[in-house]
């Protein structure tokens, strides 16, 4: 079983990318579905390269679950539903293999080997291939064979333990599938760096990226903070993390949220200023004196904010050269000042979403 389709209505698959971009040329084949792999291939189009993905005739799970992140994430890609349980299906996968540079895929470890696309198996008829496996715990160790999702990855990392309130439990997490996304960025750097090497070996790698040693790798400042802290327990960790002055986020008058991050003797000073807070009763003098007081700075902070509107205290807190920025909604952000003036959006179709972030300038 074989169908061909394209994704979305913004660059259509049959078209290629955009000229001058570093990756024109690149061919990638990715067998991976819902946001890891498909982020990381979604990336590596932005920057110019050729995207083949093989579906399972049930299509990836996204499709149905989250069917508009599916089209930002394989918007110009194209898609080839396979049956890989088949021999048809098999045979042109392999077809597809045989033109890659690159092969993304997000298996459990041990699926692709049963197939017949394991690593070593590809690497002797296609030495050059850059082969890129994307999962939740490694291909080798204790868990990696146990199933996983983003809230799973952050347990095991340690980032968890990290989120929510002081004295509440765990968070959920922050909204977005962080670990996907961390993981899928990770694999992106380790592609274009085995692909980089390539061209003076003439050989690709296998790469093994497993999305919770990306995230723990993320930890290492906090990791290299607590120890040095002799920090033991979770909850020790915990009240490091957040005994932050006139560092959160504060409701204003008019039910808005500003974010307030004043950490640094100069800002404090600004803030202090900038709202006339009383700190009576108070020793604030070092970073260390805040700290200790902690809760009763930021009750004031929040005192302060809650009976002005967010955009005089904005515009206050910005003049007085302050880190503040108000919260806002996933949905506000396509037409923000910021990202109108940087263009950060494009669209496939209806649906808008964020360019390649980074501006890769034009050749010296």
């Amino acid at each position: 079983m074989e169908r061909d389709e394209t994704t979305g209505t913004g660059l259509p698959a049959s078209e290629p990318p955009g000229q001058g971009l570093p990756l024109v040329g690149l061919k990638v084949i990715d067998f991976s579905e819902l946001a890891p792999g498909p982020f990381l291939t979604r990336c590596l189009r932005d920057l110019g390269a050729e995207i083949d993905k093989v579906e399972r005739p049930a299509r990836d799970g996204a499709l149905s679950t989250h069917p508009g992140t599916y089209r930002v994430l394989n918007d110009g890609k194209r898609i080839h539903v396979l049956d890989l349980k088949t021999p048809d299906g098999l045979a042109r996968a392999a077809e597809l293999v045989a033109g890659a540079d690159v092969l993304v895929e997000g298996f459990r470890p041990g699926v692709m080997d049963r197939l017949g696309l394991g690593y070593g198996t590809l690497a002797e008829r296609h030495p050059g291939l850059v082969y890129v496996s994307i999962s939740g715990f490694g291909q080798e160790g204790p868990l990696s064979r146990i199933p996983g999702h983003d809230l799973n990855y952050l347990a095991a990392s340690g980032l968890l333990g990290l989120m929510g309130e002081l004295d509440g439990p765990p968070a959920l997490g922050v909204g977005a599938p962080v670990g996907d996304l961390l993981g899928a960025v990770y694999a992106l750097s380790s592609t274009l760096t085995a692909l980089l090497t390539r061209k003076d070996t003439g050989r690709g790698r296998h790469l093994d990226v497993s999305i919770t040693d990306c995230l723990t790798h993320g930890m290492n400042m906090v990791i290299g903070q607590l120890q040095a802290d002799g920090r033991a327990s979770l909850r020790e960790a915990r009240e490091a993390v957040f005994t932050r002055p006139a560092y959160g986020v504060f409701e204003t008058a008019d039910g808005e949220y500003l974010s307030i991050a004043a950490l640094e003797e100069h800002f404090w000073q600004r803030t202090v200023a900038a709202l006339d807070l009383d700190l009576s009763g108070l020793d604030t003098a070092t970073l260390g004196d805040r700290r200790r007081n902690t809760r009763e700075i930021n009750a004031r902070i929040a005192a302060a904010v809650r009976g002005r509107d967010v955009k005089s205290l904005t515009e206050t807190l910005e003049a007085a050269d302050v880190p503040v920025m108000r919260v806002l909604s996933p949905l506000e952000l396509a037409d923000s000042p910021h990202a109108r003036e940087r263009g950060l959006f494009t669209s496939a179709g209806d649906i808008g979403y964020v360019r390649f972030p980074v501006r890769i300038g034009d050749e010296a």
